[in-house]
């Protein structure tokens, strides 16, 4: 199963993103996350249903440090990544 997340609220800047990988690789999840320039993140999870929501749930609340205001959530075709990467940021939308 795939998932997008793009959350918003304060989650650049707190570690969100490599928490999100490291939480992802503790749950045999691959995919991405990545900064957006308005200040949103995104993030795309893969793989077993229990799995990946476990990601989602966490998307919606991201580390302590973070206040993650909303989370947006849509269904989409696996791809078949291998692995859970970090990437640059993105323009967005």
């Amino acid at each position: 199963m795939r998932k997008r997340v793009v959350v918003s609220g304060t989650v650049q800047g707190v570690f969100y993103r490599d928490t999100c990988r490291r939480v992802a690789e503790e749950h045999a999840v691959t995919g991405w996350v990545r900064n957006l320039t308005d200040g949103r993140v995104e993030a795309v999870f893969e793989g077993g249903p229990d799995a990946v929501e476990t990601l989602v749930r966490w998307a919606r609340l991201g580390p302590p440090s973070a206040d993650v205001r909303a989370a947006e959530v849509w269904d989409e075709e696996p791809e078949g990544l291998v692995r859970f990467e970090v990437r640059h940021s993105s323009g967005g939308g």
